[in-house]
């Protein structure tokens, strides 16, 4: 059974940083493609960052250049700098075993429940 836990998530005043990871288990990442994602109040889920089994990794234009995303084995890293108030809300780990495309919410198979991340003006 895929599983998968997110942590990291906390309070920061902007222009912090925070990591963020994300501990898969019960798969093997040799396909399909993994991603961050994040909702904001009265927002919809909206992917930040993904990376598939080719090493390939794309960020939304929102977090390019202050986030990073990283995979080390089960574990995927989401390293975010120069935090701003609108990256407030609850971030999310997802993974679709057999897509190549993991910024989109509704393609994603598995998903953990989340760590929340507050930034204070």
């Amino acid at each position: 059974q895929v599983k998968l836990v997110e942590s990291g998530g906390g309070s920061v005043q902007a222009g912090g940083s925070l990591r963020l990871s994300c501990a898969l288990s019960g798969y093997v990442f040799i396909r399909g493609c993994m991603g961050w994602f994040r909702r904001s109040a009265g927002s919809e889920r909206e992917g930040v960052g993904m990376i598939d089994t080719h090493g390939r990794i794309r960020m939304d234009a929102s977090v390019e250049g202050r986030f990073t995303l990283s995979q080390v084995r089960d574990t995927l890293y989401l390293d975010m700098n120069s935090l701003k108030p609108e990256d407030s809300g609850m971030y999310y780990c997802g993974a679709d075993p057999d897509g190549g495309w993991c910024l989109d919410a509704y393609v994603i198979d598995h998903w953990g429940k989340g760590t929340y991340v507050t930034v204070s003006p």
